[in-house]
């Protein structure tokens, strides 16, 4: 039986349920794969930042995107960390400040459709004090209360979908005019560099598409609870991983400041 509390602003975060055998384990895995993102990432813009080599809008792109992913795990990450060895009776938080989590957790997508969908969110009376999953979203949110939200899931879908289809269609209309001058172009160097770059692209955009289409569509199928709240925090750790890694790998600039950083490193004369 669900408890009803109307209003109340100290919710309880249901997170995730994982057996005693499993804590550590997922503890360790999460820590470690958080201090990765960490270090690679703000590697990432140590390096752009101090080489006058990489002050490009390419790799301003990559540090833009290095921020952005540092900026989305640290809100996310250590509060699930935290929860992992407390029971789920225990786990509270006010509901401020899980409007500001959810708040934070969508900006990163487009902040005008988070005011609209957080906005019409805090209209709505609440009558439950759950959060069904391990960090504060938006649908999470609007399932705390008992009135209809009819409005915001025609919101939030319709909006998937229009973002989701320009943003498919933006990638089609480019990828198809960078074909049509690989294949104009006889340039051999020129087409293997292009290629190797939106191919790049390519993995990174279909890792975060499918990333974060997965807990959006499992939101609408509650008795796929659990698979849910994993899938919504693989949505932050992979393309937060992954991002640093792939562009390091496909940039030769960054190969070669950091070939000459390690380089200077073992010629420097030790006293």
């Amino acid at each position: 039986m669900e408890n009803y509390t109307y209003n109340s602003l100290i919710l309880q975060l249901e997170g995730l349920r994982i057996t005693k055998t499993n804590k550590y384990p997922a503890f360790l895995f999460l820590l470690q794969t958080y201090m990765l993102i960490l270090i690679a990432n703000m590697g990432i813009v140590f390096l752009i930042w101090t080489e006058r080599s990489l002050h490009q809008p390419m790799y301003l792109l990559f540090c833009n995107l290095s921020v952005n992913d540092v900026m989305g795990n640290s809100l996310l990450v250590p509060r699930v960390l935290a929860y992992i060895h407390v029971p789920s009776s225990e786990r509270f938080i006010h509901y401020y400040e899980c409007v500001m989590q959810a708040f934070t957790s969508h900006m990163y997508g487009t902040n005008a459709h988070t005011v609209l969908m957080i906005g019409l969110t805090i209209r709505l009376n609440r009558c439950r004090n759950r959060i069904t999953n391990p960090y504060c979203d938006n649908a999470s949110l609007f399932k705390l209360s008992c009135e209809s939200v009819f409005i915001n899931n025609v919101y939030g879908l319709t909006f998937t979908v229009v973002l989701l289809s320009s943003s498919i269609g933006s990638m089609i209309l480019t990828y198809s005019k960078i074909t049509a001058a690989c294949l104009t172009n006889k340039s051999k160097s020129l087409n293997s560099k292009a290629l190797k770059t939106c191919s790049t692209h390519l993995c990174l955009y279909l890792i975060m598409l499918l990333s974060g289409m997965i807990p959006i569509i499992l939101h609408r199928f509650p008795q796929y609870t659990e698979y849910r709240k994993i899938s919504a925090i693989l949505f932050h750790i992979v393309p937060g991983s992954l991002n640093p890694i792939i562009y390091g790998l496909q940039s030769q600039e960054i190969h070669r400041c950091l070939s000459n950083i390690l380089q200077l490193r073992k010629i420097k004369p030790s006293f």
